[in-house]
């Protein structure tokens, strides 16, 4: 999937950066180094999550919010269509999603006031309104934090990145960034996971036990610097992750069924839903997914019927449906959003401009009840017509699905006291 570049000249690249080691990204040992940590909550219905990325702002008016009735202007070019679900409509350019509208919640008139893509970004992956003060975790990082998995699968994963950090967390609980998204018929290399170049298992054995004398000779040393304390456990972990066949096999996209692979379509980000359902079938805890373009300043209407709608609607339709169908969606919280949406009123590029107060998230799984809509926005896709939804409401939300009180409290390295999710509150109707 490429880097895109918003209009405000930002490399999504450029806000996708986590803590890193020697300018090569971060190593396996360093992010597992505290993934062990946190409480698993049993009762929660969602054991893993889903988290989709749309960057650049994607437009409510001509996806999940269109205004038929209104003046041409701002209405634009597509037409409704009707859903699976009686009173649901969404746009004509989404038809499988429509099919299987049962399976997801759509929020309308969700709002905030940050319509700058980087921003807005921060507040939509955390669920924080941005703080010069404070780096707030990103979604994964606190899921990786409270409900840690298997010791041989990575518990946070971003394909093929993410604009998401782990904040006053530490560099623990960053994500593995697999740096690309996968193609059909094609075998997909992970850093970290594959074994490139003839090395075999047996090689990196010999290599392991060679650094383990090497630790027995410089162990004292290292005891007395913190950045090394608990290393040697977590490079263990690492080093079970690389030789795990479960690993391996879960980012293997040809040991999925052809019939379940169809239903992604071949363009990158369908692949890389079904790449995001395999993982969570195998364990890991979160898997964030980013998709990237939605930056629609010109050729609004050409950009979305053409492109970015189509691998919308093949990428989503089949991580609901392929979710559904192994028996997941209902332990797997989905989450997808854009940082915020755009005008109402199409420019005289035929594009949409930022717009925060209006826009629109998917919520499914968890727990959480498909099949509805929640909120509205005015005639014209403005503002909330009465209740607006906040970014910090739908934070709480899904995290609520998770398990994981949103009222937690933390402490930064210097102590400092911070609730997981400062402001918010509970959307009653998605788990009615």
């Amino acid at each position: 999937m490429a880097i895109t570049r918003t209009c405000d000249g930002v490399l999504r690249r450029d806000f996708i950066k986590v803590g890193t080691l020697a300018g090569l990204g971060l190593t396996l040992p360093e992010y597992l180094r505290r993934a062990a940590a946190g409480e698993l909550k049993d009762a929660a219905k969602g054991k893993s999550a889903i988290f989709v990325y749309l960057g650049g702002g994607p437009t409510h008016m001509d996806t999940f919010d269109l205004k038929p009735e209104a003046p041409e202007d701002y209405r634009g070019e597509f037409k409704p269509i009707k859903t699976n679900v009686d009173g649901m409509e969404i746009s004509e350019h989404l038809p499988k999603l429509a099919g299987c509208a049962d399976k997801f919640a759509i929020l309308r008139g969700v709002s905030h006031t940050l319509a700058a893509h980087e921003l807005g970004t921060k507040y939509m992956i955390t669920g924080n309104r941005p703080l010069p003060s404070i780096v707030f975790p990103g979604y994964g990082s606190v899921v990786a934090k409270e409900k840690p998995g298997a010791s041989d699968l990575p518990p946070f994963v971003a394909i093929p990145n993410t604009p998401q950090v782990p904040g006053y967390l530490g560099v623990s609980y960053a994500p593995f960034q697999v740096g690309a998204t996968p193609q059909p018929g094609r075998p997909f290399s992970v850093r970290g996971i594959s074994l490139a170049g003839g090395v075999t298992v047996t090689d990196v054995e010999r290599r392991t036990q060679l650094a383990r004398d090497l630790d027995t000779v410089f162990g004292e040393q290292e005891k007395r610097v913190d950045l090394l304390s608990g290393l040697d456990r977590f490079s263990e972990q690492a080093f079970d992750i690389l030789r795990s066949p479960r690993a391996r096999d879960a980012f293997d996209l040809s040991k999925e069924s052809q019939s379940v692979a169809a239903q992604f379509g071949d363009q990158a980000f369908g692949q890389s839903c079904l790449l995001a359902t395999r993982l969570v079938e195998a364990g890991v805890r979160f898997v964030t997914v980013s998709f990237g373009g939605w930056d629609t300043h010109q050729g609004n209407f050409d950009r979305l019927k053409t492109t970015l709608l189509p691998q919308l609607d093949a990428g989503l339709a089949g991580l609901f449906g392929t979710l559904a169908s192994k028996g997941l969606l209902e332990s797997t919280s989905v989450f997808v959003t854009g940082e915020f949406g755009r005008t109402p009123k199409v420019n005289q590029r035929a594009g949409r401009d930022h717009w925060a107060r209006a826009m629109f998230c998917l919520m499914a799984g968890g727990g959480m009840k498909g099949g509805q809509v929640i909120g509205e926005s005015n005639d014209k896709g403005q503002e909330p017509a009465s209740r607006a939804i906040t970014p910090d409401e739908v934070a709480a939300s899904f995290y609520h699905s998770l398990g994981i009180d949103h009222q937690k409290e933390y402490h930064t390295t210097i102590g400092r006291p911070v609730m997981i999710v400062r402001d918010g509150k509970l959307i009653p109707e998605l788990f009615a």
